[in-house]
């Protein structure tokens, strides 16, 4: 899930942006906690950086399924990040209610909680959220967040301690165009 959208044509005319992979889910309360960095981060590089959230739920959550599927169709209805900060913001009350609370994020934010419900119902997002936790496993993401810029995984898990500052570094050299380092 990007934070905008780029059709193949606009990615010809102008250059690159770098990527950032936020390896989330949405029930955890580490990424609750880094919700303040991704916000400075969307705030200091605009467009000029793509953040994707990409959903890594774990097992030990469970409604982090859900809830993946629901901000993917909060992403189809054009509310991606709002919404999966509005989730994130209230970990611990879907704890306590679940699916429920999935659709009355989505009314709040003013997005059709009807479609989320059904989303919620037929799955038609599962082979998204899937697809995301698949290539995670496959690049050693084990826990979340998990940052991903420059081919560089950084584990936030275990300590979201001077993350920032390193994705702002690995941000600002490539668009300096000082491109990847090894």
């Amino acid at each position: 899930m990007s934070d905008s959208d780029t059709s193949p044509t606009d990615s010809a005319a102008s250059p690159v942006r770098p990527v950032l992979d936020v390896w989330c889910e949405l029930q955890c309360p580490d990424c609750h906690r880094a919700l303040d960095d991704l916000r400075a981060l969307r705030a200091r590089y605009g467009d000029r950086l793509e953040i994707r959230l990409r959903h890594f739920p774990l097992e030990k959550h469970k409604h982090a399924y859900a809830a993946a599927q629901a901000a993917e169709e909060a992403a189809d209805q054009g509310l991606a990040w709002p919404y999966a900060e509005a989730v994130l913001a209230r970990t611990e009350e879907l704890g306590a209610k679940g699916e429920r609370l999935l659709v009355e994020v989505a009314g709040e934010l003013g997005l059709d909680a009807e479609e989320v419900d059904t989303t919620l119902i037929d799955g038609r997002h599962m082979l998204i959220v899937d697809a995301d936790q698949a290539e995670g496993k496959a690049i050693g993401v084990t826990g979340t967040p998990t940052y991903v810029i420059d081919g560089r995984r950084l584990d936030g898990g275990k300590s979201q301690e001077g993350l920032r500052e390193r994705i702002e570094e690995i941000a600002d050299r490539l668009l300096a165009g000082r491109g990847p380092t090894g």
